[in-house]
């Protein structure tokens, strides 16, 4: 018997309006949370999109476009867990150029993407003014670490098993990007940070064609 499963639109249309109600003026930042391969890129961006229906302004970043040069990324060894979870991200040039303007409002600028981290160089930055009302998703690895608390008006964090997660990135560019170095860096941000005790909502992306809302009576 087939099991009836929430259509992926009702539950980011439902996300959006959560958040709406509670942030539906002036400037709010909404970070999407996960592991490698929970889908969080998708995920963020079609709940912008939800956003879009609901006629708000918002606008979309990626921390991965905010990362260290390789020598920095790497400066503790190729296998390092610590340099993955420690020093893959620019969080200085992220609150600088991003955050802080961001939340200043008015004709402030600020920046969505300040490094190539394929090219292993900085972006020529793209100057983005918005409206007094809007919304940032922000998605990514290591959102609700320590360093970035306090940042997040809205946090989520998209549960996945570790081999689901891995069959996506096998599937996305024909080799399994996770490794030793990540699955244990990810275990050090767990252990750090508690994530999933952080986050303001959980949701099950195992399927990412049908999201569902994990309550915490539920878990």
């Amino acid at each position: 018997m087939a099991t009836w499963a929430p259509a992926k639109r009702d539950i980011l249309d439902a996300l959006a309006a959560e958040i709406l109600h509670n942030y539906g003026k002036g400037r709010a930042i909404v970070a999407i949370d996960g592991i490698d391969g929970a889908g969080t890129t998708e995920f963020a961006d079609d709940l912008a999109t939800a956003f879009k229906r609901a006629g708000h302004a918002v606008f979309r970043a990626s921390i991965a476009d905010f990362q260290r040069p390789r020598a920095d990324r790497y400066s503790r060894g190729q296998d390092s867990a610590e340099g993955y979870y420690r020093d893959t991200f620019n969080y200085s040039v992220f609150r600088r150029v991003l955050i802080e303007p961001f939340k200043m409002g008015g004709s402030t600028g600020f920046v969505t993407r300040a490094f190539d981290a394929v090219r292993d160089i900085q972006v020529e930055p793209k100057w983005l003014t918005g409206p007094a009302d809007a919304i940032l998703i922000v998605d990514g690895i290591f959102l609700n670490r320590p360093e970035l608390r306090g940042i997040w008006n809205y946090s989520a964090w998209l549960e996945v098993p570790q081999d689901v997660a891995e069959q996506r990135l096998r599937e996305g560019d024909g080799s399994s990007a996770i490794g030793e170095r990540e699955r244990t860096g990810m275990q050090l941000y767990r252990a750090d940070a508690k994530p999933t005790e952080r986050a303001m909502a959980l949701i099950d992306n195992s399927d990412p064609e049908h999201p569902t809302r994990i309550f915490a009576d539920s878990c």
